[in-house]
Formats: C-alpha cells, sequence, structure tokens
C-alpha cells in the first residue's frame, strides 16, 4: 500500500445548481458510501478537462460496479454556466457519469481545486485519498483505484453494484454537434459531423444528405465509407489539386480525439490514416512512437533534420525535432526526436488549412497550445509555433504560446489567420517571417463582447475563423453566439443569437456566410450586406471569476507536490526530471522567484505594494517504472498550468500548495 496518502480528511457535500445524467436525481455523498469516487472538476471549453474525459473512459467502464466519476462542472466562460450549454455539451463529449452543475464553484471551493482539470479520489469510506491537477495522470489513477479496491474489499467496505448514472434518451438527426465544413469540387459540401464521429457529404442546400463517410461509431479504423471509424473530426482542408495524384486523397481531416490526421478519396469515400499512431503525444513519454519495426533498403542516406523544439533544459530532450526521412529506410527506428512524423503522436489537431509559401498544410495541434507543418508528399511534420505553454505571447514562432488554437484561414495575401480559442484572440501568423500577431484578445481570463477598435475589442472562446474577399476577417465567436468582422482594425457584429457557431464557409462570392450552428446540430445561410457595415454592440468584458487566495505580502513559499505513483520513480534519463515555471500579473507583483528551473518548491517575494494579482505556474515531472527489469519502462508526464488569483493580506498563509499529484 502507498505510505504517501493524504491524511485522512472528510470528503466535503457535493453542492450546485443540479445534476445531469441522473434520472433528476440529486447525488449526495452518503449515497456513494462504499464505491470509490473520482470527482473530475472540468470545464468543457478546456482541452485538457476533455483529455481527461477520455482519459477515464475506460476505468469507468472495467471498474463501473465498484467505482463512481463524478463531473464536477466548474465553469470558467460566462457561456459555460448557462445550463442549457451544459447540457448540450454532456450529450457532445459523451459523458456517462453523473455531473453536477456549480456555476458559482461552491464545491470547487469546498476541494481546494485551482486547475482545469483536478481530479479528486475519495476512498468507500468518504474520505479524499488523492488529489490531483492536470491531464497525464492515467496510470496513477489506475493504480490507486486497484490499491482502494483490494483494501477496501478486504475490509468488508466495498459495495458493489450499479451507480447513479442514468443515460440519457438518444438524439436524431442529420447532424449532430457539427464542427467545420468546406466546399467539394462538385459544389457538395462536406460536413465534420463530430457528434456522428463521421464525415456528412449534403447537398448544396446543406441539408440532403448524400452519403455518409464513417461508420458512426466512435474509432480509428480505416478503409471504406461503411467500414471506416473517426473520433469527433473537425478540421477538414481540400488538398491542392496538384498534389492528389501524389497523396491519393482528396480531403485532409483532422481527426481531434484520435489525435490523427485522416485523408479521405472522395470518388470512393476510402478513409486512410496519414500522421497519428491513435494515441497522444505526452511530452517525453516513451510510447509517443510506434513500435521498432523493420524497413526496407534505401535508396539513399535518411537526412535527420532538427526543426523548432521547445527552449530550455530537459524540453530539448522531450519536444519533437522531426525529420523528413527518404522512403525505405532500413534498420531499427531512430531515436524520438528524429522520428518521421506519421509515426509520432500528436495532440487533438483542431484545424487543417493549406499554405502556400511553407509548400505544407498548417495543423492547429488545440491540445498542447501548438502549430505544426504537415507535408505528406515528404512525409513530415514539424513544429512551426508554440512553446507548449499555454497563454498569449506574440514575436518569433519558436518563443510564442497559443491557447488552444481551434481555427485557421489563409489570406489571399499567405497570412495565416488564427482563432486562439482559450485567449479569446484573433491573431495571424507571417509564414515567411514566422511571427504571430495578435489583434484582438488579451489573454486566457479575458474576454466578453465588446466591438469597436480591436485593442479594447473582446471576443468569447472562438473556435472558427474565415477571410472575406476585400481581404477582412469574419469570426465564428462560439461562446457568444455570434459571427463577428475585424476589418481596418476595428470589429463589428455581423449576426447574433447563433447557437454556438465553430466554423464558416464563404459563399457566392462573399455575399453569403454558411455557418456551423454546432449546438443547432445544423448549416445556416447569412446574406451579408453590400457594404458590410455590422453593428457595434458592447455587452462588457469580463474577466474569469475564481476564489482569491490570500497569502501574506513578502516571503512566501511555493510548493508544488507530486508523489510518483506506486511502483514508478522520477524519470531522469533526459535530464532534470521536474521543471516549474513561475510569473505573474502585474509582473510587478513578483519582486523575486519568477522564472525557470528545476526544482517543484521555490520561494517567492511578493510585493505588499501590489494588493493583488495573479500567479503563473507550470509545472512538469516525469515519471516512469522502477522495475530494473523492464527493458522499455513505460513513463508519463504530469503537467499542469495554474493561474492562481491571489490577494495579500497581513496575517495570511506565507505557503501556497498546488497539488499535481499527491
Amino acid at each position: 500500500m502507498r505510505e504517501s496518502r493524504l491524511p485522512r480528511v472528510r470528503a466535503s457535500e457535493l453542492v450546485g445548481r443540479g445534476w445531469l445524467n441522473t434520472g433528476g436525481r440529486d447525488v449526495t455523498l452518503a449515497d456513494l458510501r462504499g464505491k470509490i469516487v473520482i470527482l473530475d472538476f472540468w470545464t468543457f471549453c478546456c482541452i485538457n478537462c476533455l483529455h481527461v474525459l477520455d482519459e477515464l473512459r475506460a476505468l469507468e467502464e472495467q471498474h463501473r460496479d465498484v467505482l463512481v466519476i463524478v463531473g464536477v462542472h466548474s465553469p470558467k466562460f460566462v457561456h459555460e454556466a448557462d445550463p442549457v450549454a451544459l447540457a448540450a455539451a454532456v450529450e457532445r463529449y459523451e459523458v456517462h457519469h453523473p455531473v453536477l452543475d456549480d456555476p458559482n464553484l461552491v464545491t470547487w471551493s469546498a476541494y481546494t481545486a485551482r486547475a482545469w482539470p483536478t481530479l479528486v479520489v475519495i476512498d468507500p469510506e468518504g474520505y479524499v485519498v488523492a488529489q490531483m491537477a492536470g491531464e497525464g495522470h492515467k496510470r496513477n489513477v489506475e493504480i490507486l483505484v486497484g490499491e482502494l479496491i483490494a483494501e477496501h474489499e478486504a475490509k468488508g467496505t466495498l459495495h458493489r453494484g450499479d451507480g447513479p448514472y442514468v443515460a440519457p434518451a438518444p438524439a436524431e438527426g442529420t447532424l449532430r454537434f457539427p464542427a467545420k465544413a468546406i466546399v467539394l469540387p462538385d459544389g457538395h459540401l462536406l460536413v465534420a459531423d463530430a457528434g456522428h464521429h463521421s464525415l456528412a457529404e449534403l447537398e448544396a442546400d446543406g441539408e440532403t444528405l448524400v452519403r455518409r463517410i464513417g461508420s458512426g461509431e466512435r474509432g480509428l479504423v480505416d478503409g471504406g465509407p461503411d467500414e471506416a471509424r473517426f473520433s469527433e473530426p473537425n478540421g477538414l482542408c481540400l488538398v491542392p489539386d496538384e498534389l492528389r495524384p501524389w497523396l491519393g486523397y482528396d480531403v485532409l481531416v483532422a481527426d481531434t480525439v484520435n489525435h490523427a490526421l485522416r485523408g479521405v478519396r472522395l470518388d470512393d469515400g476510402t478513409v486512410t490514416t496519414v500522421a497519428g499512431t491513435g494515441e497522444q503525444y505526452m511530452v517525453g513519454a516513451a510510447d509517443n512512437l510506434l513500435g521498432v519495426e523493420p524497413w526496407d533498403e534505401p535508396d539513399e542516406e535518411p537526412a535527420f533534420e532538427p526543426v523548432i523544439g521547445m527552449p530550455g533544459d530537459a524540453s530539448d530532450a522531450f519536444v519533437a525535432t522531426l525529420t523528413t526521412v527518404t522512403s525505405g529506410a532500413t534498420g531499427t527506428r531512430a531515436p524520438e526526436t528524429f522520428l518521421p512524423g506519421p509515426r509520432r503522436q500528436k495532440s487533438s489537431p483542431w484545424d487543417v488549412a493549406w499554405s502556400e509559401p511553407l509548400g505544407a498544410f498548417v495543423v492547429a495541434m488545440a491540445g498542447n497550445h501548438t502549430l505544426w507543418v504537415f507535408d505528406d508528399k515528404q512525409g513530415s511534420i514539424e513544429l512551426l509555433g508554440g512553446t507548449m505553454n499555454e497563454g498569449l505571447v506574440d514575436g518569433p514562432l519558436h518563443e510564442a504560446w497559443f491557447a488552444q488554437p481551434s481555427g485557421l484561414a489563409v489570406a489571399s495575401d499567405d497570412r495565416i489567420w488564427l482563432a486562439d480559442s482559450e485567449t479569446s484572440a484573433l491573431r495571424w501568423v507571417d509564414p515567411v517571417e514566422r511571427t504571430v500577431h495578435t489583434v484582438v484578445g488579451e489573454g486566457l481570463f479575458d474576454f466578453g463582447h465588446r466591438d469597436g477598435p480591436a485593442a479594447e475589442a473582446r471576443l468569447q472562446h472562438p473556435l472558427g475563423v474565415a477571410v472575406l474577399p476585400d481581404g477582412s476577417v469574419v469570426v465564428a465567436d462560439t461562446y457568444n453566439g455570434a459571427i463577428r468582422r475585424y476589418a481596418d482594425g476595428s470589429v463589428s457584429t455581423l449576426a447574433t443569437d447563433l447557437a454556438e457557431p465553430s466554423g464558416i464557409v464563404v459563399l457566392d462570392g462573399g455575399a453569403t456566410l454558411l455557418v456551423v450552428e454546432s449546438a443547432a446540430h445544423r448549416l445556416t445561410r447569412i446574406a451579408l450586406p453590400a457594404t458590410l457595415v455590422g453593428q457595434i454592440l458592447d455587452s462588457g468584458s469580463h474577466r474569469t471569476q475564481r476564489p482569491v487566495t490570500e497569502l501574506a505580502p513578502g516571503e512566501v513559499r511555493l510548493d508544488v507536490v507530486f508523489t510518483p505513483a506506486a511502483g514508478q520513480k522520477y524519470d531522469d534519463r533526459y535530464g532534470p526530471s521536474t521543471r516549474l515555471q513561475v510569473s505573474s500579473t502585474p509582473p510587478g507583483l513578483l519582486l523575486e522567484g519568477a522564472g525557470d528551473d528545476v526544482a517543484l518548491d521555490r520561494v517567492l517575494r511578493l510585493d505588499p505594494t501590489v494588493p493583488e494579482g495573479v500567479l503563473h505556474v507550470t509545472a512538469h515531472a516525469a515519471s516512469c517504472d522502477a522495475d530494473p527489469a523492464i527493458e522499455y519502462p513505460a513513463c508519463h508526464l504530469n503537467a499542469q498550468d495554474w493561474g492562481v488569483p491571489i490577494r495579500l493580506v497581513e496575517g495570511a498563509p506565507a505557503t501556497l500548495t498546488l497539488p499535481l499529484h499527491g
């Protein structure tokens, strides 16, 4: 048994506005006595939270008679506090356990959660035994659940049987949570029908189904249209005419939850996986690669060319230094840092677009806040921009920070426009200078619906973007339910009262927009006025409201707690196994302690003249199997970003503890 369990603390009651997936019943901790309970604090905008939902699916099915997962939905954005929007998200992401609606963060505060996602494990006697922030804890949780089953079965405190989950009635319709759409060469529309795990080809009317590509079952299977499987596909891009004979497919698909890129041949609907392994890329993990297998004799020596990687210590060993390898090399696989793109794992690709200057497809890799370029003719995929830190930092792409990039569009001047969803930002990339620039957006916690000068304008979690013939940019402002337009340094509103618009197609030479209304399960046409003058609306700007942590001014000890799971140890093969980055808003809040270092604890000095602000903390900790008899130990990276609002108060605690895993 683990010796590093938390002190025995009774779990707090589950309090919120209501419950979903329980058949209308409220659920109390007393109802769950005898079960192992995992509280999953999540918010449906958060890609890391969606990753955790997927990490927990197999565990949930395996132990459904003794394990109850309870999703505690504690919203970040205003839209996420809407109970109708939450119900749609629970359906969209196929959440098969009870969900507590916690709009006022009551239960979040009771468990001192400070990050999305956070997992709290409660034993069958009602005591908290573990808390961990971030994603990547799948193996840790599996081990802990196994220990708790054995312990409480022996004590007689484990009760087997059904939990409180009640499945909702299945929904029907041609489309279910469609994500994005494109116009095919014959005028038909191809829609990424995410909720049906397939692609829907429609007549030009946007309603009549021509055919479906994909069986409709979640999975990663290649083949014809009836046997192929997708998992929540999002982005679509037509392959340039000149490349189709080389590549053998006509459409590139960002198959998001499969962490893969798929190619679709339109004449017969054949689907092929062209990049990705079906598993999520986790920085430094040994299973980022497919297994070793022989290659044929090469025509020439493979040329390994490192590309942009993350700066700093152990990250250089962790991050993508990908390569173009001549087809048919021989021998065992190259090391991870020199592996051809199709054999590498990806992380939630959300959209794809063709860039002529780059001679490749640009991939918005929402799962680790980066942009990539995919050249399937050369068999390569390379990191284009982003450090895997989540935030809003402009400048050279190799230093830039993104936050769930989710929509791409290429303009006639070759600019790559980007909907950066978690920073509620509209940004653009210069593919020649390799720089990124923000025109709308302030950061992770600033959003709203405000038109006017771009520097003052606000969006709310946009997922789609398109370019009009006049060069102006239209944005699917998803959580505002609006279509916004950026032109000449100003933002206006073209349409409102839409149900989570997530994609836009420009039709009729720019006279019409076809909007993918995801939460309404339909495509909607919007005729644009000849003058393209939208409304100027101001519904205000907002900051994400989270409970404030009171700390003493002056010296404060920051302690990120990480305990490797049973049978695991710190992974020091590539240098230091931990990393801690600290900064603040405003920067003057931190007199000492900002920056990047190895240790997970640090002394900070807070300026007593700055009464409040936000501490930004990013922590990484790598662990692997400790058994020396295992030649290739399984390794795992635990990572989390915290934005902790603080207020300086004399006499308040002088320690801030953040549980990465403890």
